[in-house]
């Protein structure tokens, strides 16, 4: 018969090891130094904190009210993942017309792969009425579009085309429950995510029939209408975005009052804007 001490002895070396196996474990299991995990308070979807949802009953309540934003890296691709407060519904059919399953909303994922002034994109896509810093440029930008990919790229090609490069449309799109669903080849991002990366997401609204200098992006208008936000201009100066994420992306209060002050710094006097009349965006840097 073995003493106490032999068994207290083998114990201690059976739970030496499990510790060292769950910490090994740990270390190959856990997040890819490239995964993003933000969170956006709810009740912003306002823009700079005036802006109306259209009249329409299609536009429920939190529809554009982004409440999480992930990044996860997938072997060579990366999955994205917006998480609004509403579930996502396809009202208009979208599959109907080659569309992917949901019919309102629509989202522009901006990213600045090296942090490095001039090297990437300052102004928004056509629409969006927004700038970035010189230091914050974006070098790629994931559209989250219900419209098909053959729509995307034609959109793309007839009011984006000198920024055509950078502009990345998801092999997959889809919507799960509150969630949007994006998956791209990393290649397509110049590799995996990466620590330093920056992101800045614009939440806006699909439109089937945009002006002919919109890429597919919804207007806000002076007054709402059935399909129209209200709370802006009617110009192209005012941001055509309902909710971004602001620094640190940890959901406090203090990030709904810093978008209000970022989004409605914009030249409301400007009837044809320049680039500098536009409210200025910030990037959020998770891995720094």
């Amino acid at each position: 018969m073995r003493s106490f001490s032999s068994y207290s002895a083998l114990l201690s070396l059976a739970l030496g090891l499990g510790t060292v196996g769950c910490k090994a474990g740990g270390a190959s299991g856990g997040a890819s130094p490239g995964s993003v995990a933000l969170t956006d308070p709810t009740g912003d979807d306002n823009g700079p904190g005036n802006y109306l949802y259209p009249t329409d009953q299609v536009y429920k309540p939190g529809s554009f009210d982004l409440t999480a934003f992930e990044v996860v890296p997938k072997g060579d691709t990366v999955e994205f993942r917006l998480t609004v407060k509403s579930r996502i519904e396809d009202p208009w059919d979208s599959k109907a017309w080659g569309g992917n399953g949901f019919s309102v909303q629509m989202a522009f994922i901006h990213i600045d792969t090296d942090h490095a002034p001039g090297s990437g994109a300052t102004t928004g896509l056509p629409g969006t009425n927004v700038r970035f810093a010189p230091e914050e440029a974006w070098d790629k930008v994931v559209i989250i579009s219900p419209q098909g990919p053959t729509r995307v790229n034609s959109e793309v090609d007839a009011k984006a085309n000198e920024l055509k490069a950078k502009v990345v449309v998801p092999r997959i799109t889809r919507a799960a429950g509150r969630t949007l669903i994006a998956i791209v080849d990393a290649a397509q991002l110049g590799g995996l995510p990466q620590p330093g990366w920056g992101y800045q997401v614009l939440m806006q609204s699909n439109e089937g029939f945009p002006d002919k200098t919109d890429l597919l992006t919804r207007k806000v208008n002076e007054f709402e209408g059935q399909h129209r936000f209200g709370g802006g201009t009617d110009y192209d100066n005012d941001p055509h975005a309902i909710d971004i994420l602001m620094p640190p992306g940890k959901g406090g209060a203090d990030e709904v009052k810093s978008q209000h002050e970022a989004l409605s710094k914009y030249n409301k006097e400007a009837t044809s804007p320049a680039p500098e009349d536009l409210a200025l965006v910030p990037m959020i840097y998770p891995g720094q």
